[in-house]
């Protein structure tokens, strides 16, 4: 059986950069498509922007790709799209795979959690020359170094970034994430977490969702954190778990 899937990265890489190793260990049975953020459709997000601007963008790929229902994976930022999608949406996904995202609503969350979202809060106030390496520190593990800038000059679409942290940040403190019906989501779900990230922030996510969906797959990569995350390090790996994901759903659904 073929397996459609449409693939959202994170709020700092775009998703053609993102995700071309994953789709290649996904193989020729799979029809994937990385979709870039909707935050970054222009120079700067518009006023209007929010959580609806990106799941009306997800319902545009997934009519320009034919699919009527398909497997939804979301790394950071487009994992938390990715989770209200499923709140919003279910009939339309197959699967929901969260790879350690930014955040799963503002309700519910633990003291642990509510520390780091304070300290995120606060790094948004800082000028932007500070403000990427704080965001960076706040996804690892303590004792964990940020990996270095990449070499050579900067690339064009990083000047785009700091705007569109912001507008993202800014677009989940305001959304009411239905955490009911996320809760009531039919099929599978699957989490990869990373070793060296955040035990507070994402290790205590992990532990909540685990208390919230029915059908729930925790799968830590030991040696990986936010920033090394197994689709660039280890595609084949969670490939190889995706599939065993999907294989899971039952033909009648898709």
């Amino acid at each position: 059986m073929s397996h459609r899937a449409i693939l959202l990265p994170g709020i700092v890489l775009p998703a053609e950069l993102a995700y071309p190793a994953l789709i290649e260990a996904l193989g020729e049975g799979v029809e994937a498509r990385a979709k870039e953020l909707e935050v970054y459709a222009s120079d700067q997000p518009g006023p209007d922007y929010g959580i609806e601007t990106e799941l009306a963008g997800i319902l545009r790929e997934a009519e320009v790709a034919g699919f009527e229902r398909f497997h939804l994976v979301g790394y950071s930022g487009g994992g938390a799209i990715s989770a209200a999608f499923a709140a919003r949406t279910p009939d339309r996904l197959l699967s929901l795979s969260l790879l350690e995202p930014a955040w799963v609503g503002n309700e519910g969350r633990s003291e642990r959690e509510l520390r780091v979202q304070a300290e995120f809060d606060r790094t948004m106030e800082l000028p932007e020359e500070k403000l990427m390496r704080r965001f960076v520190e706040l996804q690892l593990a303590p004792g964990v170094e940020p990996p270095p800038p990449p070499p050579g000059p900067t690339p064009p679409w990083m000047a785009k970034r700091p705007a569109g942290i912001r507008a993202l940040i800014g677009a989940f403190a305001s959304y009411r994430l239905d955490l009911e019906a996320l809760g009531a989501f039919p099929r599978p779900v699957y989490y990869a977490l990373g070793g060296l990230s955040n035990p507070d922030y994402f290790g205590a996510m992990a532990e909540r969702l685990g208390g919230l969906f029915g059908d729930y797959t925790l799968d830590v990569f030991e040696e990986r954190h936010h920033f090394d995350p197994p689709h660039r390090a280890e595609p084949e790996r969670l490939a190889a778990r995706l599939l065993e994901v999907w294989e899971r759903v039952p033909a009648t659904t898709g």
